[in-house]
């Protein structure tokens, strides 16, 4: 897909702007897009900075795949206490991506494999091509996932098959890992990137604050006891529909102004 050439920001990250879809790149082709120390903390300031009119946001990797993982080039050894704040930057880099002001949609292509797959559990929603393999080949390497693997991919594929992948090494291609729940959609080769284009499009049209309550309510309601559950959703409910946008849009619906529901 061709997109704007007006590149705001890092060597590693590059950030353009595509109408209200923020569109950020990883550009370490020639690394397979591995994570640098550098890479997140421009993924973090891109995401914590992005400019105002975004109201919805793709990542992609430049080159044959997405991301590869940790650049084990830069790994060191640490002491405990210095491997605890390492991992914490990963965490605040892609807590800015789950956790920020716009839904974010990942187009995934060849390898989505240790720290590229924590990246891509950190989107909202993701989209592999027929190209996507998914790994965590971190347990048979001696080391642990430490980008917050262990906190949200057990919530996409559960943590039995999560400890497999560790244990075993094992290679997910792309139809079974959209089969497990890695990916929410699975796209022709070299398709994955219009596609999250498609859809962060479509999201960047609906009402900010459902979007919002979407991305941090949701969640959160979802680990709630029932009740708690409920008890929120009631409070996100009202406050949603009481925006001017949502209220305009129920009278649209109402008048006929607005499209049906159709059958895909």
């Amino acid at each position: 897909m061709n997109l704007p050439s007006t590149p705001i920001g890092f060597d590693a990250v590059q950030l353009t702007m595509h109408n209200q879809v923020a569109v950020v790149r990883l550009c370490r082709p020639t690394k397979r897009n591995a994570l640098s120390d550098g890479l997140i903390l421009a993924l973090r300031d891109t995401f914590q900075n992005l400019p105002r009119e975004a109201r919805a946001a793709v990542i992609h990797g430049e080159g044959d795949h997405f991301c590869a993982g940790l650049d084990l080039s830069e790994l060191q050894e640490r002491d405990a206490g210095e491997g605890i704040h390492h991992s914490r930057m990963w965490h605040v880099a892609l807590d800015a991506i789950q956790s920020g002001n716009v839904p974010v949609v990942a187009a995934l292509h060849g390898a989505v494999v240790g720290g590229g797959l924590e990246l891509a559990s950190s989107c909202h929603i993701r989209v592999a091509d027929e190209s996507t393999f998914f790994a965590l080949p971190e347990g048979t390497r001696g080391i642990f996932v430490g980008g917050g693997g262990s906190v949200r991919i057990p919530k996409l594929i559960g943590a039995a098959r999560m400890t497999d992948m560790m244990l075993t090494g094992r290679v997910y291609n792309a139809v079974d890992g959209e089969r497990i729940g890695l990916a929410q959609y699975l796209v022709s080769a070299g398709t994955a990137l219009d596609k999250a284009m498609e859809l962060a499009t479509r999201i960047a049209t609906n009402a900010p604050l459902t979007n919002y309550a979407l991305m941090h309510a949701l969640p959160r309601i979802a680990e709630q006891p029932a009740d708690h559950g409920f008890f929120t959703e009631a409070l996100i409910s009202s406050i949603a529909q009481a925006a001017p946008e949502a209220k305009e849009r129920v009278r649209a619906f109402l008048e006929g102004r607005a499209a049906k529901v159709q059958k895909a």
